[in-house]
């Protein structure tokens, strides 16, 4: 029978060739779960006001349902207590969809203010990658410049 072979060790040495910066990845999962967690709490909230709203609107059309239900003497009682109930029906929606205007005016705001400060911390980041790259290559440079400048004093000198 065939032996499987294993490609563990062929694997760890590739991977081994490729260097990852681990913390680069561990610092974007964080960024990531932090923006997620502050996200989160932006629709929590949100959803949790706009129930509120959606409980008072109930409660207060119970409310008139109730007086609307109640027996009249008088037709023009009932045409009355219709269109009562009709008009503050109207006014409560105009109420509350004006509160449900604000929650998600609240909600684009603070969206906004969060993907603004995630934009100015990865700017902030990648000012820094790029510095250290930089810095990382210039002194690399000046090494490579101080090598081959020895390198040519020892062979002239041997000359």
């Amino acid at each position: 029978m065939a032996k499987t072979q294993d490609f563990t060790a062929i694997f760890k040495d590739m991977m081994g060739a490729f260097p990852i910066d681990t913390a680069a990845m561990t610092d974007a999962y964080k960024n990531s779960s932090a923006m997620s967690e502050k996200m989160s709490a932006v629709a929590i909230d949100a959803a949790a006001k706009s129930t509120e709203v959606s409980s008072k609107w109930t409660k207060a059309t119970l409310a008139k349902m109730t007086d609307l239900s109640k027996v009249k003497e008088d037709p023009a009682d009932v045409t009355k207590a219709m269109t009562d109930f009709a008009s503050e029906t109207a006014e409560m929606a105009a109420e509350h969809m004006a509160a449900f205007a604000e929650i998600a005016k609240k909600v684009q705001l603070d969206t906004v203010e969060l993907m603004l400060a995630a934009g100015k911390d990865m700017a902030d980041e990648t000012t820094a990658a790029v510095k250290k790259a930089t810095d990382d290559a210039t002194a690399a440079a000046k090494k490579m410049t101080s090598e081959a400048t020895a390198a040519a004093k020892k062979a002239t000198a041997k000359a």
